[in-house]
Protein backbone atom coordinates (compact mmCIF):
# COMPACT_ATOMS: atom_id res chain seq x y z
CA UNK A 1 0.00 0.00 0.00
CA UNK A 2 1.36 3.38 -1.00
CA UNK A 3 2.25 5.86 1.71
CA UNK A 4 1.42 9.49 0.86
CA UNK A 5 4.01 11.91 2.21
CA UNK A 6 3.97 15.69 2.13
CA UNK A 7 7.08 17.65 1.21
CA UNK A 8 7.19 21.19 2.60
CA UNK A 9 9.24 24.16 1.45
CA UNK A 10 12.52 23.73 3.37
CA UNK A 11 14.65 26.33 5.08
CA UNK A 12 16.86 27.68 2.28
CA UNK A 13 19.34 29.29 4.67
CA UNK A 14 20.54 32.87 5.28
CA UNK A 15 17.45 33.66 7.36
CA UNK A 16 15.12 33.48 4.35
CA UNK A 17 11.48 32.93 5.32
CA UNK A 18 9.75 32.73 1.94
CA UNK A 19 10.29 31.92 -1.73
CA UNK A 20 8.41 32.42 -4.99
CA UNK A 21 7.63 29.49 -7.27
CA UNK A 22 9.27 30.24 -10.62
CA UNK A 23 8.85 26.96 -12.48
CA UNK A 24 7.54 23.51 -11.68
CA UNK A 25 9.86 20.77 -12.93
CA UNK A 26 7.36 17.91 -12.43
CA UNK A 27 3.67 17.32 -13.09
CA UNK A 28 1.05 15.46 -11.05
CA UNK A 29 1.43 11.78 -11.93
CA UNK A 30 5.17 11.99 -12.64
CA UNK A 31 7.53 9.54 -11.01
CA UNK A 32 10.30 11.27 -9.05
CA UNK A 33 13.48 9.85 -7.59
CA UNK A 34 15.03 10.74 -4.25
CA UNK A 35 16.83 14.12 -4.44
CA UNK A 36 15.37 14.89 -7.90
CA UNK A 37 14.74 18.64 -8.37
CA UNK A 38 10.99 19.21 -8.48
CA UNK A 39 10.59 23.00 -8.43
CA UNK A 40 12.63 26.12 -9.09
CA UNK A 41 12.07 28.91 -6.58
CA UNK A 42 13.37 32.44 -6.29
CA UNK A 43 14.37 33.88 -2.95
CA UNK A 44 15.68 37.28 -2.05
CA UNK A 45 19.16 35.86 -2.59
CA UNK A 46 19.12 33.59 -5.61
CA UNK A 47 17.31 31.09 -7.81
CA UNK A 48 17.30 27.63 -6.22
CA UNK A 49 16.26 24.21 -7.53
CA UNK A 50 14.61 22.37 -4.64
CA UNK A 51 15.14 18.57 -4.59
CA UNK A 52 12.46 16.25 -3.25
CA UNK A 53 13.62 13.96 -0.41
CA UNK A 54 11.11 11.22 -1.35
CA UNK A 55 10.86 8.85 -4.27
CA UNK A 56 7.48 7.95 -5.70
CA UNK A 57 4.54 9.33 -7.68
CA UNK A 58 3.59 13.02 -7.42
CA UNK A 59 -0.04 13.17 -6.31
CA UNK A 60 -0.51 16.91 -5.74
CA UNK A 61 1.23 20.26 -6.14
CA UNK A 62 0.57 23.34 -4.02
CA UNK A 63 0.91 26.79 -5.55
CA UNK A 64 0.97 28.04 -9.11
CA UNK A 65 4.02 29.59 -10.76
CA UNK A 66 4.41 33.11 -9.39
CA UNK A 67 2.97 32.19 -5.99
CA UNK A 68 4.98 33.19 -2.92
CA UNK A 69 5.12 30.55 -0.19
CA UNK A 70 6.53 30.78 3.34
CA UNK A 71 9.05 28.27 4.63
CA UNK A 72 7.16 25.26 5.96
CA UNK A 73 4.24 25.55 3.54
CA UNK A 74 3.37 22.39 1.54
CA UNK A 75 5.03 22.06 -1.86
CA UNK A 76 3.80 18.70 -3.08
CA UNK A 77 2.74 15.23 -1.98
CA UNK A 78 4.37 11.99 -3.08
CA UNK A 79 2.92 8.49 -2.95
CA UNK A 80 5.85 6.33 -1.88
CA UNK A 81 5.62 2.77 -3.12
CA UNK A 82 3.01 3.61 -5.78
CA UNK A 83 3.28 3.01 -9.50
CA UNK A 84 2.47 5.68 -12.14
CA UNK A 85 -0.71 3.78 -13.07
CA UNK A 86 -2.09 4.33 -9.59
CA UNK A 87 -2.66 7.99 -10.46
CA UNK A 88 -3.24 10.80 -7.97
CA UNK A 89 -4.60 9.78 -4.62
CA UNK A 90 -8.18 10.76 -3.85
CA UNK A 91 -7.68 10.80 -0.12
CA UNK A 92 -6.13 13.65 1.81
CA UNK A 93 -2.35 13.85 1.84
CA UNK A 94 -0.42 13.08 4.98
CA UNK A 95 0.13 16.49 6.56
CA UNK A 96 2.72 15.35 9.04
CA UNK A 97 5.70 16.37 6.90
CA UNK A 98 7.66 13.62 8.61
CA UNK A 99 10.47 11.68 7.00
CA UNK A 100 9.55 8.34 5.40
CA UNK A 101 9.55 5.36 7.70
CA UNK A 102 12.58 3.10 7.44
CA UNK A 103 11.64 0.04 5.46
CA UNK A 104 8.93 1.91 3.55
CA UNK A 105 11.21 4.45 1.90
CA UNK A 106 14.75 5.54 2.47
CA UNK A 107 15.56 9.18 3.08
CA UNK A 108 18.15 11.22 1.26
CA UNK A 109 19.94 12.83 4.16
CA UNK A 110 20.48 16.57 4.58
CA UNK A 111 19.64 18.09 1.20
CA UNK A 112 19.25 21.78 2.11
CA UNK A 113 19.84 23.87 5.18
CA UNK A 114 17.55 22.96 8.05
CA UNK A 115 15.99 19.76 6.76
CA UNK A 116 16.87 16.21 5.94
CA UNK A 117 15.02 13.02 5.29
CA UNK A 118 16.97 10.47 7.21
CA UNK A 119 15.41 8.74 10.19
CA UNK A 120 15.11 11.32 12.98
CA UNK A 121 16.49 10.43 16.37
CA UNK A 122 13.97 9.44 18.99
CA UNK A 123 12.84 12.43 20.98
CA UNK A 124 11.11 12.55 24.30
CA UNK A 125 8.04 14.69 24.52
CA UNK A 126 7.88 16.73 27.70
CA UNK A 127 4.36 16.91 29.12
CA UNK A 128 3.62 19.99 31.16
CA UNK A 129 0.74 19.51 33.62
CA UNK A 130 -1.88 22.22 33.25
CA UNK A 131 -3.51 21.80 36.67
CA UNK A 132 -2.93 19.84 39.90
CA UNK A 133 -4.78 16.58 40.30
CA UNK A 134 -8.11 16.96 42.04
CA UNK A 135 -8.87 14.74 45.05
CA UNK A 136 -11.29 11.87 44.61
CA UNK A 137 -14.88 12.94 44.63
CA UNK A 138 -14.11 16.60 43.94
CA UNK A 139 -15.89 18.19 40.98
CA UNK A 140 -13.76 18.25 37.88
CA UNK A 141 -12.43 21.67 36.88
CA UNK A 142 -11.42 22.43 33.33
CA UNK A 143 -7.72 23.01 32.90
CA UNK A 144 -6.78 26.58 31.92
CA UNK A 145 -5.54 26.94 28.35
CA UNK A 146 -1.77 26.67 28.04
CA UNK A 147 0.26 28.90 25.79
CA UNK A 148 2.27 26.96 23.27
CA UNK A 149 5.96 27.88 23.24
CA UNK A 150 7.26 29.35 20.02
CA UNK A 151 9.96 27.43 18.21
CA UNK A 152 13.19 29.15 17.32
CA UNK A 153 12.12 29.48 13.70
CA UNK A 154 8.63 30.70 14.53
CA UNK A 155 6.96 27.65 12.99
CA UNK A 156 4.15 26.11 14.95
CA UNK A 157 3.32 29.18 17.04
CA UNK A 158 -0.44 28.95 16.73
CA UNK A 159 -3.64 28.89 18.72
CA UNK A 160 -4.52 25.59 20.33
CA UNK A 161 -7.84 24.39 21.60
CA UNK A 162 -8.16 23.07 25.12
CA UNK A 163 -7.79 19.60 23.70
CA UNK A 164 -5.05 20.67 21.22
CA UNK A 165 -1.53 19.37 20.91
CA UNK A 166 1.42 20.85 19.04
CA UNK A 167 3.23 18.54 16.60
CA UNK A 168 7.01 18.48 16.41
CA UNK A 169 6.98 19.68 12.82
CA UNK A 170 4.79 22.70 13.43
CA UNK A 171 1.50 21.03 12.53
CA UNK A 172 -1.31 21.09 15.07
CA UNK A 173 -3.67 18.37 16.14
CA UNK A 174 -6.59 20.23 17.64
CA UNK A 175 -9.86 19.70 19.32
CA UNK A 176 -12.50 22.14 20.40
CA UNK A 177 -12.72 24.75 23.12
CA UNK A 178 -10.85 27.93 23.88
CA UNK A 179 -7.15 28.60 23.97
CA UNK A 180 -4.39 31.15 23.84
CA UNK A 181 -3.01 32.60 20.62
CA UNK A 182 0.01 34.76 19.93
CA UNK A 183 -2.27 37.77 20.03
CA UNK A 184 -4.50 37.10 22.99
CA UNK A 185 -7.02 34.71 24.50
CA UNK A 186 -10.44 34.04 23.10
CA UNK A 187 -12.74 31.58 21.45
CA UNK A 188 -11.18 29.77 18.52
CA UNK A 189 -12.64 29.43 15.07
CA UNK A 190 -14.44 26.16 14.50
CA UNK A 191 -11.74 24.89 12.17
CA UNK A 192 -9.00 25.20 14.77
CA UNK A 193 -5.91 27.38 15.16
CA UNK A 194 -4.94 30.37 13.08
CA UNK A 195 -3.25 28.98 9.93
CA UNK A 196 -0.07 31.05 10.01
CA UNK A 197 3.48 29.74 9.56
CA UNK A 198 5.65 32.78 8.90
CA UNK A 199 6.84 34.67 12.01
CA UNK A 200 7.03 37.80 9.85
CA UNK A 201 3.30 37.59 9.20
CA UNK A 202 2.57 37.30 12.92
CA UNK A 203 4.83 40.23 13.76
CA UNK A 204 3.29 42.42 11.05
CA UNK A 205 -0.19 41.68 12.35
CA UNK A 206 0.84 42.19 15.98
CA UNK A 207 2.54 45.53 15.33
CA UNK A 208 -0.57 46.83 13.56
CA UNK A 209 -3.12 45.45 16.05
CA UNK A 210 -4.66 43.10 13.51
CA UNK A 211 -6.48 39.96 14.72
CA UNK A 212 -5.40 37.11 12.47
CA UNK A 213 -8.47 35.10 13.45
CA UNK A 214 -10.60 37.48 11.41
CA UNK A 215 -8.68 36.83 8.17
CA UNK A 216 -9.19 34.22 5.50
CA UNK A 217 -5.89 33.08 4.03
CA UNK A 218 -5.25 32.89 0.29
CA UNK A 219 -2.50 30.29 0.62
CA UNK A 220 -2.77 26.52 0.42
CA UNK A 221 -5.37 25.15 2.85
CA UNK A 222 -6.29 28.68 3.89
CA UNK A 223 -2.74 29.58 4.99
CA UNK A 224 -2.51 33.29 5.86
CA UNK A 225 0.26 34.95 3.83
CA UNK A 226 1.90 38.33 4.25
CA UNK A 227 -0.09 39.63 1.28
CA UNK A 228 -3.32 38.81 3.15
CA UNK A 229 -2.22 40.87 6.14
CA UNK A 230 -1.10 43.77 3.96
CA UNK A 231 -4.41 43.74 2.07
CA UNK A 232 -6.31 43.80 5.36
CA UNK A 233 -4.23 46.72 6.63
CA UNK A 234 -4.79 48.67 3.43
CA UNK A 235 -8.51 48.03 3.64
CA UNK A 236 -8.59 49.13 7.28
CA UNK A 237 -6.50 52.28 6.79
CA UNK A 238 -9.23 54.42 5.17
CA UNK A 239 -11.71 53.32 7.85
CA UNK A 240 -9.27 54.31 10.60
CA UNK A 241 -8.75 57.73 9.03
CA UNK A 242 -12.48 58.24 8.66
CA UNK A 243 -13.08 57.23 12.29
CA UNK A 244 -10.42 59.63 13.57
CA UNK A 245 -11.81 62.48 11.52
CA UNK A 246 -15.43 61.71 12.45
CA UNK A 247 -14.84 61.70 16.21
CA UNK A 248 -14.31 65.48 16.70
CA UNK A 249 -16.60 66.56 13.87
CA UNK A 250 -18.99 63.93 12.52
CA UNK A 251 -20.41 66.31 9.94
CA UNK A 252 -17.02 66.61 8.18
CA UNK A 253 -16.68 62.90 7.43
CA UNK A 254 -17.18 62.58 3.70
CA UNK A 255 -15.86 59.04 3.10
CA UNK A 256 -12.41 57.55 2.92
CA UNK A 257 -9.80 59.31 0.81
CA UNK A 258 -6.85 57.28 -0.47
CA UNK A 259 -3.41 58.82 0.01
CA UNK A 260 -2.05 56.85 -2.97
CA UNK A 261 -2.04 58.59 -6.37
CA UNK A 262 -4.76 57.45 -8.73
CA UNK A 263 -3.89 55.09 -11.56
CA UNK A 264 -0.39 53.88 -12.32
CA UNK A 265 1.17 50.42 -12.28
CA UNK A 266 2.00 48.82 -8.93
CA UNK A 267 5.11 46.62 -8.93
CA UNK A 268 5.63 44.49 -5.81
CA UNK A 269 8.94 44.93 -4.04
CA UNK A 270 9.80 41.26 -3.62
CA UNK A 271 12.52 38.81 -4.53
CA UNK A 272 15.84 40.37 -5.47
CA UNK A 273 14.33 43.83 -5.93
CA UNK A 274 12.77 43.71 -2.46
CA UNK A 275 16.01 42.52 -0.87
CA UNK A 276 17.97 45.30 -2.58
CA UNK A 277 15.43 47.90 -1.46
CA UNK A 278 15.62 46.71 2.15
CA UNK A 279 19.41 46.65 2.17
CA UNK A 280 19.83 50.09 0.60
CA UNK A 281 17.28 51.59 2.98
CA UNK A 282 19.06 50.09 5.95
CA UNK A 283 22.40 51.37 4.69
CA UNK A 284 21.09 54.92 4.44
CA UNK A 285 19.46 54.69 7.89
CA UNK A 286 22.44 53.31 9.77
CA UNK A 287 25.62 54.41 8.00
CA UNK A 288 26.86 58.03 8.13
CA UNK A 289 28.45 57.91 4.69
CA UNK A 290 30.64 60.41 2.90
CA UNK A 291 32.03 60.45 -0.63
CA UNK A 292 35.25 61.71 -2.16
CA UNK A 293 36.37 61.43 -5.76
CA UNK A 294 39.29 62.11 -8.10
CA UNK A 295 40.02 62.01 -11.83
CA UNK A 296 42.89 59.76 -12.89
CA UNK A 297 44.83 59.22 -16.11
CA UNK A 298 44.27 55.54 -16.95
CA UNK A 299 46.33 55.55 -20.15
CA UNK A 300 49.22 53.57 -18.68
CA UNK A 301 46.88 51.06 -17.04
CA UNK A 302 45.21 50.39 -20.41
CA UNK A 303 48.63 49.96 -22.03
CA UNK A 304 49.74 47.57 -19.31
CA UNK A 305 46.62 45.45 -19.82
CA UNK A 306 47.21 45.35 -23.58
CA UNK A 307 50.81 44.23 -23.00
CA UNK A 308 49.68 41.46 -20.63
CA UNK A 309 47.14 40.14 -23.11
CA UNK A 310 49.61 40.33 -26.00
CA UNK A 311 52.05 38.15 -24.08
CA UNK A 312 49.76 35.11 -24.41
CA UNK A 313 47.79 33.11 -21.88
CA UNK A 314 44.35 33.88 -20.49
CA UNK A 315 43.09 37.38 -21.15
CA UNK A 316 43.16 39.75 -18.19
CA UNK A 317 40.07 41.86 -17.59
CA UNK A 318 40.17 45.50 -16.59
CA UNK A 319 37.96 44.68 -13.59
CA UNK A 320 40.58 42.19 -12.39
CA UNK A 321 43.32 44.83 -12.51
CA UNK A 322 41.13 47.29 -10.61
CA UNK A 323 40.40 44.57 -8.05
CA UNK A 324 44.12 43.92 -7.65
CA UNK A 325 44.63 47.62 -7.05
CA UNK A 326 41.85 47.62 -4.45
CA UNK A 327 43.34 44.75 -2.47
CA UNK A 328 46.74 46.47 -2.47
CA UNK A 329 45.17 49.71 -1.23
CA UNK A 330 43.20 47.88 1.48
CA UNK A 331 46.43 46.35 2.75
CA UNK A 332 47.69 49.90 3.31
CA UNK A 333 44.40 51.22 4.70
CA UNK A 334 42.73 48.30 6.53
CA UNK A 335 40.25 50.64 8.22
CA UNK A 336 38.15 50.51 5.05
CA UNK A 337 38.06 46.70 5.04
CA UNK A 338 35.88 46.55 8.11
CA UNK A 339 32.40 46.59 9.58
CA UNK A 340 30.77 48.32 12.54
CA UNK A 341 29.29 46.17 15.32
CA UNK A 342 26.65 48.59 16.59
CA UNK A 343 25.65 46.48 19.59
CA UNK A 344 29.22 46.14 20.87
CA UNK A 345 30.15 49.64 19.63
CA UNK A 346 33.25 48.22 17.97
CA UNK A 347 34.85 48.42 14.55
CA UNK A 348 35.75 44.96 13.27
CA UNK A 349 38.71 44.96 10.85
CA UNK A 350 39.07 41.86 8.66
CA UNK A 351 42.32 40.11 7.85
CA UNK A 352 40.92 38.91 4.51
CA UNK A 353 39.31 40.67 1.55
CA UNK A 354 36.09 39.16 0.26
CA UNK A 355 35.54 41.49 -2.68
CA UNK A 356 32.01 42.11 -3.90
CA UNK A 357 31.33 43.55 -7.32
CA UNK A 358 28.07 45.00 -8.58
CA UNK A 359 26.54 43.16 -11.53
CA UNK A 360 23.37 44.04 -13.40
CA UNK A 361 21.26 41.02 -14.41
CA UNK A 362 17.76 40.39 -15.73
CA UNK A 363 16.70 39.72 -12.13
CA UNK A 364 18.08 43.06 -10.99
CA UNK A 365 21.24 44.22 -9.26
CA UNK A 366 23.27 41.52 -7.53
CA UNK A 367 26.62 41.70 -5.75
CA UNK A 368 28.54 38.41 -6.06
CA UNK A 369 31.54 38.01 -3.76
CA UNK A 370 35.05 36.88 -4.73
CA UNK A 371 36.39 35.01 -1.71
CA UNK A 372 39.96 35.79 -0.60
CA UNK A 373 40.51 38.27 -3.41
CA UNK A 374 43.72 39.43 -1.72
CA UNK A 375 45.28 36.00 -2.35
CA UNK A 376 44.44 35.86 -6.09
CA UNK A 377 46.52 37.16 -8.99
CA UNK A 378 45.10 38.94 -12.02
CA UNK A 379 44.41 35.69 -13.88
CA UNK A 380 42.65 34.14 -10.91
CA UNK A 381 40.54 37.26 -10.37
CA UNK A 382 39.58 37.35 -14.06
CA UNK A 383 38.43 33.72 -13.98
CA UNK A 384 36.40 34.18 -10.79
CA UNK A 385 34.74 37.36 -12.06
CA UNK A 386 33.77 35.53 -15.25
CA UNK A 387 32.35 32.54 -13.34
CA UNK A 388 30.26 34.64 -10.97
CA UNK A 389 29.03 36.95 -13.74
CA UNK A 390 27.85 34.00 -15.82
CA UNK A 391 26.13 32.47 -12.79
CA UNK A 392 24.43 35.80 -12.12
CA UNK A 393 23.09 36.02 -15.67
CA UNK A 394 21.88 32.43 -15.50
CA UNK A 395 20.25 33.00 -12.11
CA UNK A 396 22.26 30.21 -10.46
CA UNK A 397 24.13 32.22 -7.84
CA UNK A 398 23.86 30.59 -4.43
CA UNK A 399 23.28 32.48 -1.16
CA UNK A 400 26.93 31.80 -0.31
CA UNK A 401 27.98 33.58 -3.54
CA UNK A 402 26.08 36.70 -2.50
CA UNK A 403 27.03 37.11 1.15
CA UNK A 404 30.08 37.72 3.31
CA UNK A 405 31.64 40.61 1.38
CA UNK A 406 34.00 43.01 3.16
CA UNK A 407 34.46 45.63 0.39
CA UNK A 408 32.66 46.31 -2.90
CA UNK A 409 33.96 47.41 -6.31
CA UNK A 410 31.29 49.07 -8.46
CA UNK A 411 32.13 49.56 -12.13
CA UNK A 412 29.25 51.77 -13.28
CA UNK A 413 31.30 52.94 -16.24
CA UNK A 414 29.74 50.11 -18.24
CA UNK A 415 26.53 52.17 -18.26
CA UNK A 416 28.32 55.05 -19.97
CA UNK A 417 28.41 57.38 -16.97
CA UNK A 418 31.37 59.25 -15.51
CA UNK A 419 30.58 59.47 -11.83
CA UNK A 420 28.30 58.41 -9.02
CA UNK A 421 27.90 58.47 -5.26
CA UNK A 422 27.14 54.80 -4.57
CA UNK A 423 25.34 53.57 -1.47
CA UNK A 424 27.46 51.34 0.75
CA UNK A 425 26.62 47.64 0.67
CA UNK A 426 25.59 47.17 4.31
CA UNK A 427 27.24 46.03 6.59
CA UNK A 428 30.46 46.87 4.75
CA UNK A 429 32.29 50.13 5.38
CA UNK A 430 33.23 51.34 1.90
CA UNK A 431 32.68 51.03 -1.84
CA UNK A 432 34.90 52.12 -4.73
CA UNK A 433 33.09 53.39 -7.82
CA UNK A 434 34.70 53.45 -11.27
CA UNK A 435 33.31 55.55 -14.13
CA UNK A 436 33.84 55.13 -17.85
CA UNK A 437 37.32 55.54 -19.31
CA UNK A 438 37.15 58.09 -22.13
CA UNK A 439 39.62 60.28 -24.07
CA UNK A 440 39.86 63.75 -22.54
CA UNK A 441 42.24 66.70 -22.64
CA UNK A 442 44.85 66.21 -19.92
CA UNK A 443 48.09 67.88 -18.92
CA UNK A 444 50.74 65.17 -19.28
CA UNK A 445 54.40 65.93 -18.54
CA UNK A 446 53.75 69.65 -18.79
CA UNK A 447 51.92 69.54 -22.11
CA UNK A 448 48.28 69.29 -23.09
CA UNK A 449 47.48 65.88 -24.51
CA UNK A 450 44.54 63.57 -25.09
CA UNK A 451 44.62 60.85 -22.44
CA UNK A 452 42.32 58.06 -21.22
CA UNK A 453 40.69 59.57 -18.11
CA UNK A 454 38.54 57.88 -15.48
CA UNK A 455 36.73 59.24 -12.44
CA UNK A 456 37.11 57.26 -9.20
CA UNK A 457 34.79 57.77 -6.24
CA UNK A 458 34.96 56.33 -2.74
CA UNK A 459 31.94 56.22 -0.46
CA UNK A 460 32.91 55.31 3.10
CA UNK A 461 31.46 54.91 6.57
CA UNK A 462 32.68 57.93 8.52
CA UNK A 463 32.55 55.90 11.74
CA UNK A 464 35.47 53.69 10.71
CA UNK A 465 37.85 56.44 9.60
CA UNK A 466 38.27 60.13 8.94
CA UNK A 467 38.64 61.87 5.61
CA UNK A 468 42.42 61.63 5.72
CA UNK A 469 42.34 57.83 5.62
CA UNK A 470 39.69 57.77 2.90
CA UNK A 471 41.62 60.32 0.85
CA UNK A 472 44.84 58.35 1.29
CA UNK A 473 43.16 55.18 0.06
CA UNK A 474 41.66 56.87 -2.98
CA UNK A 475 44.90 58.62 -3.83
CA UNK A 476 46.81 55.31 -3.69
CA UNK A 477 44.24 53.74 -6.04
CA UNK A 478 44.61 56.68 -8.45
CA UNK A 479 48.42 56.45 -8.33
CA UNK A 480 48.27 52.75 -9.23
CA UNK A 481 45.87 53.50 -12.09
CA UNK A 482 48.17 56.22 -13.44
CA UNK A 483 51.39 54.29 -12.81
CA UNK A 484 50.78 50.53 -12.60
CA UNK A 485 54.42 50.03 -11.61
CA UNK A 486 53.45 51.33 -8.16
CA UNK A 487 51.79 47.96 -7.63
CA UNK A 488 55.20 46.28 -7.72
CA UNK A 489 55.81 47.53 -4.19
CA UNK A 490 53.01 45.32 -2.86
CA UNK A 491 53.50 42.22 -5.04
Amino acid sequence: MAQVLEFKLPDLGEGLTEAEIVRWLVQVGDVVAIDQPVVEVETAKAMVEVPCPYGGVVTARFGEEGTELPVGAPLLTVAVGASPSDGPQDGPADRSGAAPVRGAAEGSGNVLVGYGTGEPPARRRRVRPTAPLAPAGAPARPAPPAAVPTRADGVGNGTLGSNGMQGSNGSTVHGTGTGTSAHGTGTLRAEGPVPVISPLVRRLARENGLDLRELTGSGPDGLILRADVEDALRAAAPQDRTTRQAAPAPAQASGPVSSAPAGGIRIPLKGVRGAVADKLSRSRREIPEATCWVDADATELMRARSAMNAAGGPKISLLALLARICTAALARFPELNSSVDTEAREVVQFDHVHLGFAAQTERGLVVPVVRDAHARDAEGLTAEFARLTEAGRAGTLTPADLTGGTFTLNNYGVFGVDGSTPIINHPEAAMLGVGRIVPKPWVHEGELAVRQVVQLSLTFDHRVCDGGTAGGFLRHVADCVEQPAVLLRTL
